[in-house]
């Protein structure tokens, strides 16, 4: 981890100077606050405000940037503007990330920043992921200094924890537009019913779990070993998230995974 972490120093030296796209997990947490020490005033960190982002996630984005003394921008994303990420084919993280970071290259030029950087690592390459190729069509712009570096997830992890972060162990969190179903079009209103059916069973439920929207059907992934408690709450459960507008509400037998909505691709 010392020699990976010299590389990583050294690599984001290079930049001059550097905007970090934070979402407020690990990656990109750990890496403003290796931009942080490696470049201090000439590193920024930018959120791109979204209905796809939870007011959660915008939270423990600020407190990261805080920790971290960097400065802090918060920019409206707009991603809902775009007609190709509405309608939600297997290609939306391509458009969605392809915009966003269009727009932070954008402030990064008209703000005197020389690079972008995005927390990629090695364990991206694992599963479908159309946003990578945005990525890597903006570069030499737009850069991924944990995948050049030959970090890996646990990597950040580690490192995190070394340097105390509040998010070193925080679970993975993709976008609320990952939980909805490909082809059905993305709202507003359907991504905030996503945040409210999460936080709502958050009440009853410890660990992991995702609440994958389907129109009507909510299908709730969670750990195993959460399934008794979940079938315990069974009838506080359902009512909530009727209440919320969804009509159906299953229990995902297979228990929770990342990345369990492109498994219908």
């Amino acid at each position: 981890m010392e020699e990976k972490l010299r590389a990583l120093i050294s690599r984001l030296r290079a930049c001059d100077s550097l905007v970090v796209a934070l979402s407020g997990g690990v990656d990109s947490s750990t890496l403003v606050k290796a931009a942080a020490l490696a470049l201090g005033e000439k590193a920024v960190a930018i959120t791109a405000r979204s209905e796809m982002l939870s007011a959660e996630e915008l939270a423990d984005a600020e407190a990261m940037a805080r920790a971290a003394g960097i400065r802090h921008v918060v920019v409206d994303a707009h991603d809902l503007d775009n007609p190709d990420v509405v309608k939600n084919d297997k290609e939306r993280c391509y458009y969605c990330k392809r915009g966003r970071f269009e727009k932070l290259c954008t402030w990064a030029r008209e703000n005197g920043f020389a690079y972008v950087a995005d927390g990629d690592n090695l364990d991206d390459k694992g599963d479908y992921r159309p946003g990578m190729r945005a990525i890597e069509e903006l570069a030499p712009t737009v850069i991924s200094p944990f995948m050049e570096c030959g970090w890996t997830k646990a990597d950040i992890r580690a490192q995190a924890r070394a340097w105390g972060l509040a998010v070193a162990d925080k679970p993975s969190a993709a976008c609320l537009a990952s939980r909805v179903e490909y082809g059905l079009p993305l709202t507003a209103e359907r991504l905030a019913q996503i945040e409210k059916a999460e936080t709502i069973l958050r009440t009853f439920v410890k660990g992991q779990l995702r609440v994958r929207h389907h129109g009507n059907l909510a299908r709730i992934e969670a750990e195993p070993n959460a399934f008794q408690e979940i079938l315990t709450r069974r009838e506080d459960i359902v009512a909530a998230l009727k209440k919320i507008g969804f009509t159906y509400v299953t229990l995902d037998l297979v228990g929770y995974r990342t990345g369990s909505t492109n498994e219908a691709l």
